[in-house]
């Protein structure tokens, strides 16, 4: 009797075998999906919202902040209306799955299935990919990576694209471009089943921000000459702040990427941070060799080129590429960005506004690159579903990774700036891309009656502004 009334009080959540706790519920691996994703959206907001507002001169630290902030929010109704389907679900196309609502019981109880996934090749058949979790778990989860990514564009953009297109641009690029770099390289698309190796976003989501970044960043023009050629970081120790969250947040980003808690999952998130320290060091030695002091800007771009590179590769690589990679990340994109930058006449025309062409494209490229060598095997049974994946230096077929890996980030390039080349063109047609030139001059006061400082004497504009119904005064 005693074990039946005890039996009776346990509430049904904490029963196995019932509704909330059915028999394929993993708890484990469900609250590492949810925690992971958690770390990644917090790199989003608010490490970048505060990453972007310490890097940028004073008068933009607010309209900078914003801008992130608004990416962060706008991708989630467009994700659960349609875009996580497009990205996961039943394929369309070869490159962009079937849209469709992500939102009923019915599809967030069960357990998690990525439809396309499956693999079949007349020899090898591989089940498609399904955590040990509900489908509400893996849609937030992806939902983190796509708001980071659209954040990551308009890194590029900062200080001069008019908030309105800004506001037009998000949903359209997540809908038209990441929905189809999703699709084909991680939910059973073409890239997908030709075994294009991407664990957690080197392609997807860095090289696919930057070409867009970048592309948009030629069509929206530069930021006005003086912002150019004086830009200041307005305050480092906030940057800082959001660099922290941004590193530490990548132990979600790749970390989480098995769908599980498994092996693999920590020996992704190990790699994670072995790259990024060696990286960061690497970075700061070419800056005290070269410039003769240590930058904390510098540290940054090196911690950050260090993340981006290995998160192609982090679950696929032995530890011992890990830091190899580092180095590799801390030296070319600190030669393409202090060098190479100020003789290339694209990289000197294109304004794009905190240098995301060498800290996401030219890692995210060598990430998907360095992994096409240094994927083993063993690593890639645990986490790839194309059967005898590996890199090109454990010989047989590996040699033809690295040229798919080419091939896969060339497609990720021309997708994203023929896409956000139209995306702006027709945005274009409605509205203006550029703020105004008395915005430009002024900043944030301008754009959103409202300052990021409320400093006695240190406004740009130094007068009263009318903001809703709040009176605000700044006194000179």
């Amino acid at each position: 009797m005693a074990n039946a009334s005890a039996a009776v009080v346990v509430p049904v959540a904490y029963r196995n075998n019932s509704a909330a706790v059915p028999d394929w519920l993993n708890k484990g691996d469900n609250t590492w999906q949810m925690v992971s994703a958690a770390l990644v959206g917090m790199q989003g907001m608010p490490g970048l919202v505060i990453l972007y507002a310490g890097l940028v001169k004073k008068k933009w630290a607010l309209n900078s902040a914003f801008m992130a902030l608004y990416a962060f929010a706008a991708v989630m109704p467009c994700w659960v209306l349609w875009a996580h389907k497009m990205s996961f679900g039943h394929r369309l196309l070869p490159f962009m799955g079937k849209p469709g609502l992500a939102v009923s019981q019915d599809f967030l109880m069960p357990q998690a299935l990525l439809p396309s996934t499956r693999y079949v090749d007349g020899v090898y058949e591989t089940p498609a990919v399904q955590p040990w979790y509900p489908t509400s778990t893996m849609v937030f989860f992806q939902f983190a990576f796509a708001a980071v990514t659209v954040e990551l564009v308009v890194g590029s953009l900062l200080g001069r694209m008019n908030i309105k297109a800004w506001m037009v641009f998000v949903p359209l690029w997540i809908t038209f471009s990441y929905s189809v770099g999703a699709f084909s390289i991680w939910g059973g698309g073409f890239l997908f089943q030709w075994g294009v190796m991407d664990y957690s976003g080197g392609y997807v989501v860095h090289l696919a921000s930057d070409a867009a970044g970048f592309t948009a960043a030629y069509w929206v023009g530069p930021r006005l000459k003086e912002d150019r050629q004086e830009f200041p970081p307005n305050n480092l120790l906030l940057a800082l702040a959001g660099a922290g969250i941004l590193w530490i947040g990548w132990t979600g980003f790749n970390g989480g990427d098995p769908f599980a808690a498994n092996v693999d999952s920590s020996l992704a998130v190990l790699n994670t941070h072995i790259s990024a320290a060696t990286s960061l060091l690497v970075w700061t030695c070419w800056d005290v060799l070269f410039f003769k002091k240590p930058s904390v800007i510098g540290a940054i771009q090196g911690m950050i080129t260090g993340l981006v590179c290995i998160t192609p590769g982090a679950g696929l690589v032995q530890a011992w590429a890990a830091p190899v990679m580092g180095i590799a990340s801390g030296t070319i994109p600190w030669f393409t960005m202090m060098i190479l930058s100020k003789k290339l006449p694209l990289l000197q025309k294109v304004d794009d506004t905190l240098g995301v062409f060498h800290t996401h494209a030219v890692s995210g490229t060598l990430g998907g690159a360095l992994t096409g060598l240094f994927a083993h095997p063993d690593l890639c049974s645990l986490f790839l579903v194309v059967p005898d994946s590996k890199g090109a230096f454990y010989g047989g077929k590996g040699g033809v990774q690295f040229l798919k890996q080419l091939v896969g980030a060339g497609f990720v390039i021309g997708w994203n700036v023929v896409t956000t080349s139209i995306i702006l063109l027709v945005i274009r047609v409605l509205i203006p891309l550029r703020m105004s030139e008395e915005e430009l001059k002024i900043g944030d006061d301008a754009v959103h009656g409202e300052e990021a400082y409320a400093l006695a004497g240190q406004g740009q504009s130094e007068k009263s502004t009318q903001n809703g119904r709040i009176q605000l005064h700044v006194d000179s």
